[in-house]
């Protein structure tokens, strides 16, 4: 007996007779479980049931259930983004919320968490839920716009903090760039934790990242030349390694220096875009000390190393890391080190790329990346990986009911064909970003479906 999810899905949200959706011969995949064969039974947009043998067997003869037959393909609950840029408002030529929720539902994602780097900055409550209705209204998936945490970036006003409600604003963050006055952050660091809104870093010395700017200007320009030789490829290679030195040095120093001030305010303190071994160990030791800190790490800085060619040439902030920095933050996501995996999804027009603008789109790729080089070359469990996107980021926000197979939990999910292998194009996004470091690559992991409180938002059935 088999059924197409999507006539089944659509003819139960359109209000037909039917009244509930089973997906049976599964694989069901969680932080906890990991169970063939199974099925699993939802309603009104929540996870009703996980049938046993007999009640399947009811359910398969019920007329008034829909039926979708697996044919063990993964069901796992979607992912969470903890770090994603839509561009919106005044960056709409990148990405606005409409582009950027169909990217995430194409990539299986359910929530992503908007950085505040846009133009205007995103400074206020009000401004924030502007985005978020937006995107509730699109409907392929939720956003929960991050405010900064000083007013339009200017580095010194945080009065606007006292009015975040935080079940509306859960995450503050400067994203793009760093809170330069230690006393200005420390007191953005106090208002939050008095709120229990979450203080999401990006750690990047100003004056050390302003240093390697001109080593870097240097090897674009470079690299702009329609025919650069040799000898001008490597000069231009020498100096983004010069600049990712000092990248490095910046990540770790601002690393440190919020992880310090994170223990004086009490507050809890989330460090984007770990790409250093250091940054790594200080964290962990910072947690030993009684810091309420958590961490993630992005699919590229895990994917491959900004060594040599062609990895160096791709221009992202923080920098693509050695080999020995990209093995250890696997190792950090194999040991529970690290609390998940972000995108950073910065999408570009074409040319701003060209100029050399940082980032890349990440949110169609994640799970096919992190699946191909987490648990296929590195042995981790499927169910870590979904801890890592699911339940992880669902805890550190506080959504509650959700990033995990359980009944009455929401039904975010997404359904995948594992050993399929597909190949990346860029210029398949729905992102209007296109560019990819993983372009040409092979993954396995193949999305088929994602739902949003049970509705289908994303399918290639």
């Amino acid at each position: 007996m088999s059924f197409n999810l999507v006539v089944c899905m659509d003819s139960f949200y359109n209000g037909s007779m039917q009244n509930a959706v089973l997906i049976f011969n599964a694989r069901l995949v969680d932080a906890n479980t990991d169970k063939k064969n199974a099925a699993v039974l939802l309603a009104n947009g929540k996870i009703k049931s996980f049938p046993d043998k007999a009640s399947l067997k009811k359910l398969l003869n019920d007329d008034s259930v829909s039926k979708f037959d697996a044919k063990g393909l993964c069901v796992l609950p979607s992912f969470i983004d903890m770090h994603s840029h839509f561009r919106d408002p005044g960056l709409t030529q990148k990405e606005d919320i409409e582009t950027g929720s169909s990217a995430a539902a194409d990539g299986g994602f359910s929530t992503c968490v908007l950085m505040p780097n846009t133009n205007p900055v995103v400074s206020s409550q009000e401004q924030a839920e502007v985005n978020n209705k937006k995107a509730f209204e699109f409907g392929r998936c939720r956003t929960i716009q991050a405010v900064s945490i000083t007013k339009n970036f200017d580095g010194k006003t945080i009065s606007h903090l006292e009015s975040l409600d935080q079940k509306k604003v859960p995450v503050i963050s400067e994203d793009g760039k760093e809170v330069c006055s230690s006393s200005v952050m420390l007191e953005a660091m106090k208002i939050a934790a008095k709120k229990k809104i979450v203080v999401s870093c990006h750690c990047e010395d100003s004056f050390l990242a302003e240093s390697a700017r001109p080593f870097r200007k240097a090897a674009l320009e470079l690299l702009s030349k329609e025919n650069i030789s040799p000898a001008e490829k490597k000069e231009a290679a020498n100096n983004l390694r010069k600049a990712d030195s000092l990248l490095a040095c910046a990540e770790d120093t601002a690393t440190f220096r919020n992880l310090r001030l994170a223990k004086d305010a009490g507050c809890h303190i989330h460090l984007c875009h770990v790409s250093t071994a250091a940054c790594v160990e200080a964290a962990k030791k910072a947690r030993q000390e009684g810091v309420d800190v958590t961490f993630e790490i992005t699919p590229h800085h895990i994917f491959m190393n900004g060594e040599k060619a062609p990895g160096i040439f791709n221009i992202v902030n923080p920098p693509l890391r050695s080999e020995n920095d990209r093995l250890a933050l696997i190792q950090a996501l194999k040991d529970g080190s690290a609390n998940c995996i972000a995108t950073d999804h910065a999408p570009h027009t074409a040319l701003d790329k060209k100029n050399g603008s940082p980032g890349f789109s990440g949110l169609e790729t994640a799970f096919s990346a992190c699946y191909t080089m987490l648990v296929k070359e590195h042995g981790m469990s499927l169910k870590k990986l979904s801890e890592l996107m699911s339940a992880n980021p669902a805890r550190i926000l506080g959504l509650k009911n959700e990033g995990l197979l359980k009944e009455g939990f929401a039904a975010n999910l997404v359904l995948v064909d594992l050993e399929r292998q597909w190949t990346v194009r860029g210029q398949k996004f729905a992102s209007k970003g296109k560019f990819t470091p993983l372009e040409g690559k092979k993954l396995f992991g193949f999305i088929k479906e994602t739902l949003f409180n049970g509705n289908i938002v994303f399918s290639s059935l």
